[in-house]
């Protein structure tokens, strides 16, 4: 049996597989807390992650009937770019800044700036800086906490740091420290010099983690972490990744040709390639995947964060939510949405916030905000899948991910918006699960077992969740896609 670690934003959740029945055993999840500030500061405390994993572990091996001493493998995905900065005795100097947080639009607008601009950032890094990326937080900590940066012995990011209190090892991979903002994608190796100019007073080679493999282990859980989880020894602890990377290998998205998508707290689009990736936009990351390849992506910054607090505004569950969205018409009788309650991504927009434009004394109902935000959310998706250009339009089929992914409505606004077929995995969270494959995958690749083995024994997918785009919802969303454009151009001078 293998253990598949997710470590997101509002919770760390728990696979646990059996690889010779294919079949997935259990999942578990513990929520966390996150603390938010004035100026877009988002952070949470590490040690919030460590609490959750081990309730998360022993909650799924309850619900699985089966002892700790039957894992010969975990694998940990983790939420990308946050900033865990380590003194020497391997503990955080400062809370872990989040991929979330907007505080440090400024440092990332002055180091874009340094590098040449996004030329002289696509020449060194193989993508543009953005806020949220993990360069401008330490740049942010260098200026603002002068006290803790002097402090800094490791800098590592999420999924790093749960492998190094599983391992004690201070490594990382090339999937992850893609959206550092100081690694070349290209050439998938740290970039010195960019480094440099970010934090001059510290020596990269003591505080960067040394690069694995996709396919490469950490090492073994240290036996003090064994003994609490009840491991037995010699359990391999693989590589991991980002919780893109991972929910790309869960989705089985590792050949070209499929799109997975996710809807969660934040929502991502992204297509796996053999080879780097130049976009036109600079929004587009060439990050490199966790199996080897590349994984150009694009981000937005609000999907089930934004209509979560729609939501909760009107008091309602997500069943009355799910019936409020499907109560109303295609387009929302004029209204349209742009969410950006935690600034944007894409489009780059880190200062924005939220607008509700449209509104009159008819259309403004509870129906039609909600179908507004969920339409808003998905059209931001929309705009970013159409980014990727030849990389995603020929695609077959959007695996869809996340929390969203369980709504039936949501599911079918998707394939309608995009002209594409749409499935879920039997799995929704596929990060937790990639995570899970990837371990079993480090620890059976030396017996000749494959990657793509093991997804198609692994990666189930659900027959009941698949929507058909149909052509006369398709040809109407098309003018309020439009819509959502002239307004978002209007607002932001950008569309």
């Amino acid at each position: 049996m293998y253990i598949g670690v997710d470590c997101g934003t509002q919770s760390t959740k728990v696979v646990l597989i059996d690889v010779e029945r294919g079949k997935i055993l259990a999942e578990a999840s513990q929520a966390h807390r996150l603390e938010e500030g004035e100026n877009g500061r988002r952070e949470q405390a590490p040690a919030e992650w460590l609490s959750a994993l081990k309730e998360s572990f022993f909650a799924a091996l309850d619900k699985a009937g089966v002892s700790a001493s039957q894992v010969r493998g975990i694998g940990v995905s983790g939420q990308q770019h946050g900033m865990v900065a380590l003194d020497d005795d391997g503990v955080p100097v400062y809370p872990a800044k989040l991929w979330c947080d907007t505080e440090t639009s400024v440092q990332n607008a002055d180091l874009v700036a340094r590098l040449g601009g996004e030329a002289g950032c696509l020449e060194k890094l193989g993508l543009v800086l953005q806020t949220g990326y993990t360069a401008s937080k330490v740049a942010w900590l260098r200026e603002h906490q002068p006290e803790a940066y002097r402090r800094i012995k490791s800098l590592l990011l999420p999924h790093d740091y749960l492998n190094f209190w599983l391992t004690g090892e201070r490594v990382t991979e090339a999937g992850d420290a893609s959206g550092t903002g100081y690694f070349d994608t290209r050439k998938r190796c740290w970039q010195l010099d960019v480094f440099a100019e970010i934090a001059p007073e510290l020596d990269p080679q003591r505080v960067l983690p040394r690069v694995l493999e996709a396919h490469e282990a950490v090492g073994v859980v240290r036996p003090a972490v064994a003994q609490e989880l009840g491991l037995s020894d010699q359990v391999v602890v693989s590589s991991g990744g980002g919780d893109n990377m991972l929910g790309a290998i869960g989705t089985g998205n590792i050949t070209p040709g499929l799109i997975t998508l996710s809807l969660g707290t934040s929502g991502t689009v992204c297509a796996y390639s053999d080879t780097p990736v130049e976009c036109d936009s600079a929004m587009v990351a060439n990050f490199c995947s966790s199996s080897g390849g590349w994984l150009p992506l694009i981000c937005t910054m609000n999907v089930t964060s934004a209509t979560t607090r729609v939501r909760k505004l009107f008091g309602l569950d997500l069943a009355a939510f799910g019936e409020k969205v499907a109560s109303a018409p295609i387009g929302a009788e004029g209204v349209t949405v742009l969410p950006f309650f935690n600034g944007e991504r894409v489009p780059m927009l880190p200062n924005a916030s939220a607008d509700f434009l449209g509104l009159t004394s008819l259309n403004t109902t509870q129906a039609n905000l909600c179908r507004a935000v969920v339409e808003g959310a998905t059209f931001g998706l929309r705009y970013g899948l159409e980014l990727l250009g030849d990389l995603t339009a020929g695609a077959s089929q959007i695996r869809l991910i996340g929390g969203g992914a369980n709504s039936p409505v949501w599911r079918q606004m998707v394939a309608d918006i995009t002209g594409t077929q749409v499935i879920c995995p039997e799995i929704t969270d596929a990060a937790a699960l990639g995570a899970a494959i990837q371990a079993a995958w480090c620890d059976q690749r030396a017996e000749g077992v494959t990657l793509e083995a093991l997804c198609d024994r692994l990666v189930h997918l659900d027959a009941q969740t698949l929507a058909d785009p149909h052509p006369d919802r398709v040809a109407a969303y098309q003018p309020v896609y439009a819509r959502y454009c002239a307004a978002l151009e209007q607002r932001h001078g950008s569309a």
